[in-house]
C-alpha cells in the first residue's frame, strides 16, 4: 500500500440541527495521556501529524448523532458528483445527500451551509472546504451558489474561490500537475474564471481539467475508497456480482464462513446464490454439500445477518487503510465481538495500514477508560429550547471539573456528569392512555 490514509478533522455548520460550527476532531487532544496505541503518527516533511484510530459517539435519541455522519456522507456525495445540484439517483438512506434542500436548519433564515475536511492521503495533508448557499429549508427552487471553496496541500494554499479566483502551485503538488502546466499565467486564470459555474465545484471541473487531473483523482479516490460512510448500518446488504451469472449458481464464501464460525455459526456455510441470470447474488446459508440453501435473512438471526453484512467493510478498511464511519455499527451484535473488533483497530501489529473506525452508539459498555481515551469518547446533545445540537469530547472537560483519567466513565455518564443524556419516563403518559384520558402534546 502506498502512503498513509487518515481523517484528522471534519467540520460543518448549518447542517440540520448543527446550526453553529461542529468540529469532529480525530487528532489527539493536548495533554491526554494513556492508551498510546490508539494514536497513529505520520510524518510529512519535517512535521508529524497524529490521529486517533477510533471514536465512539454518545447522545440521546434525536440529539443529532446521526447528523454528524449524515453531514460527512453529504459532503462526500457533493464532492463525488462535483456540484450542489440535487442528485439524479435513487434515494439513499441519507436523503439530504441527494435532496440538498433538506440540509439547512429550518430556523436558520437561509444562512449558508459549510463543510470542511482535513485528511492525509498518499503522504500529503489535504485541507478542503466549501461554503454553499442552498437557500432555506425545503426551498427547492433557490438559485444555489458556491460562495467559497478552498484547497490547501501540506498547509500551502492551492486555490481559493470566492468572488475572485486565486490559484497557486506549491512545490508539493508539482508532480501532480497536468503536463502543460508550468506556472499560473493570467491566461489560465481567465480560462479558469470563465469555466466556473455557480453550482459546480472548481475542484472537479476547472481545476481538474486545467491544472491538476492527477491531484484531483487522488483526492476523489480518498473520498470514494478510503472514506467509507454508512448511514443506517442495519439496512446495508453486501451484494456480489460474479463473472458467471447463470441462474442458480452457488458460490461458497470461505472467508466469510470462517469469520462467521468464530462469531458462532457452526452448522452451515455462507455463500451467494444467483436467483436469475444477470442478477446480483443473494447471501445464503448453505447446508451439507449445497443440498439445502436458504436466504440468510430467512434463517440467521438479525444480529448474525448484521455481522455478515458489516464484517466485509471492517476487513476492507483494515486491509486497505481508510476510515470507516457507521451509524450504530454495534446494534444487535454481541459486545464481546464488538470489543474484539475495536481492539484490532487499536492493535498496531494488526492495524498496520492505520485504519480508523467511528461509530454512534447507545451501548454504555464502551465508556471504559481501559478501552477508549477521553478524546475518543464524543458526545452530542440537543438544546430543548433552540433544538440546536452541540458536539464535544470527554477530553474537553477539565480536571478541575472532576473528570480524571481512570474514572468510572459509565457511572458518571448515567448520573449526568457529562451531559448528552436525557431522562425518559413514559409512566404518566401510558397510565393516562390506559385510563382513557387524553394527553396534551405539549405536556
Amino acid at each position: 500500500m502506498e502512503g498513509e490514509f487518515m481523517l484528522l478533522e471534519f467540520k460543518t455548520k448549518n447542517y440540520k440541527s448543527f446550526v453553529d460550527e461542529m468540529s469532529f476532531i480525530m487528532s489527539p487532544a493536548p495533554k491526554q495521556k494513556g492508551l498510546d496505541y490508539s494514536v497513529q503518527t505520520t510524518k510529512i516533511g519535517a512535521k508529524n501529524y497524529k490521529s486517533l484510530c477510533s471514536a465512539v459517539v454518545y447522545g440521546p435519541n434525536a440529539s443529532g448523532k446521526t447528523n454528524i455522519i449524515g453531514a460527512m456522507d453529504t459532503m462526500k456525495s457533493i464532492i463525488m458528483r462535483g456540484n450542489i445540484r440535487n442528485a439524479d439517483v435513487p434515494m439513499s438512506m441519507n436523503a439530504a445527500s441527494s435532496l440538498l434542500e433538506l440540509i439547512p436548519n429550518c430556523d436558520s433564515n437561509s444562512a449558508p451551509v459549510e463543510f470542511s475536511i482535513r485528511f492525509i492521503e498518499n503522504d500529503m495533508l489535504i485541507d478542503y472546504s466549501m461554503i454553499v448557499d442552498l437557500g432555506g429549508f425545503l426551498e427547492k427552487d433557490h438559485p444555489r451558489k458556491i460562495l467559497e471553496e478552498k484547497l490547501a496541500v501540506n498547509e500551502k494554499p492551492v486555490f481559493i474561490r470566492n468572488d475572485k479566483l486565486e490559484v497557486s502551485i506549491p512545490s508539493c503538488i508539482k508532480p501532480y500537475l497536468n503536463s502543460n502546466i508550468k506556472s499560473v499565467s493570467q491566461q489560465l486564470k481567465d480560462i479558469s474564471v470563465n469555466s466556473l459555474s455557480d453550482d459546480e465545484l472548481f475542484l472537479n471541473n476547472g481545476f481538474k481539467n486545467i491544472f491538476a487531473k492527477q491531484l484531483v483523482a487522488l483526492i476523489l479516490g480518498w473520498f470514494e475508497k478510503k472514506f467509507v460512510v454508512i448511514i443506517r448500518s442495519d439496512a446495508i446488504k453486501i451484494m456480489k456480482k460474479f463473472s458467471d451469472t447463470s441462474e442458480n449458481t452457488i458460490y461458497v464464501e470461505k472467508t466469510l464462513t470462517d469469520a462467521s464460525k468464530i462469531f458462532g455459526i457452526n452448522s452451515n456455510a455462507l455463500g451467494y446464490k444467483t436467483v436469475a441470470e444477470g442478477d446480483d447474488a443473494v447471501l445464503c446459508s448453505i447446508f451439507k454439500d449445497k443440498k439445502a440453501i436458504i436466504p440468510a435473512e430467512q434463517f440467521e438471526s438479525y444480529g448474525t445477518v448484521r455481522f455478515i453484512n458489516e464484517f466485509p467493510l471492517v476487513i476492507n478498511v483494515l486491509k486497505n487503510g481508510g476510515t470507516l464511519v457507521m451509524d450504530e455499527f454495534d446494534a444487535s451484535i454481541h459486545p464481546m465481538a464488538l470489543m474484539n473488533i475495536i481492539n484490532i483497530f487499536h492493535n498496531d501489529e494488526i492495524n498496520i495500514n492505520k485504519a480508523q473506525i467511528i461509530f454512534n452508539t447507545h451501548n454504555p459498555i464502551f465508556l471504559d477508560a481501559s478501552l477508549f481515551r477521553r478524546d475518543e469518547i464524543k458526545f452530542v446533545e440537543r438544546d430543548d429550547d433552540t433544538n440546536h445540537s452541540v458536539h464535544y469530547a470527554l477530553s474537553d472537560f477539565k480536571t478541575a471539573d472532576g473528570i480524571r483519567k481512570g474514572e468510572d466513565y459509565m457511572n458518571n455518564y448515567f448520573v449526568n456528569r457529562y451531559g448528552a443524556i436525557k431522562e425518559v419516563d413514559f409512566s404518566d403518559f401510558i397510565e393516562q392512555m390506559i385510563k382513557g384520558k387524553e394527553v396534551a402534546a405539549d405536556d
